[in-house]
């Protein structure tokens, strides 16, 4: 049986393929989980590009292009910050000039313990497309394992919303 967060994410897959529509993926405290999970999907090759982990906060700007003043100013887990890393992920993992329809990107502090101020549990996702980027702000409780799945049931959920579709 599958878990409801499969579910959504076998929904969002489908659409995907049926919409002809391509996803790239951006990941600090997940470290690939929502890779994963998306491509735990059969014919997910159709629609997932690809996906960055960029842990380092140095990585978010030379791999992805987040602003260097930004990370410096505000720390690696911000809204904005999750806003530049979908939308740097978009257009960096273009296949044949072709940026991907959409971007979806985790920052946050898993624990144990806080980071750059932020408590443990403060999470974002963030979500782009040809229209712009998004940041889902996400308070979350439980140990390092919990928060980093329900960082990966949110990015999923994210990607529903931005498709228009209801998930359970």
């Amino acid at each position: 049986m599958r878990s409801p967060e499969s579910s959504a994410t076998v929904a969002v897959v489908r659409t995907l393929i049926d919409r002809g529509l391509t996803v790239a993926v951006a990941e600090s405290l997940t470290g690939g989980l929502v890779t994963a999970e998306l491509t735990s999907v059969p014919g997910a090759s159709a629609v997932v590009l690809g996906g960055a982990v960029v842990y380092a906060t140095e990585l978010k700007h030379t791999l992805l292009g987040v602003d260097a003043d930004l990370l410096a100013a505000e720390g690696p887990v911000h809204p904005e910050v999750a806003c530049q890393l979908a939308s740097g992920v978009r257009e960096r993992l273009a296949v044949g000039g072709r940026p991907a329809d959409l971007g979806v990107a985790t920052t946050g502090v898993a624990g144990p313990d806080p980071q750059g101020g932020r408590p443990v549990g403060t999470v974002y996702v963030g979500i782009a497309s040809s229209e712009g980027a998004r940041a889902v702000a996400l308070e979350l409780s439980g140990d390092r394992d919990a928060i980093r799945r329900e960082t990966v049931a949110e990015a999923v959920r994210a990607l529903a919303s931005e498709l228009g579709i209801t998930v359970v």
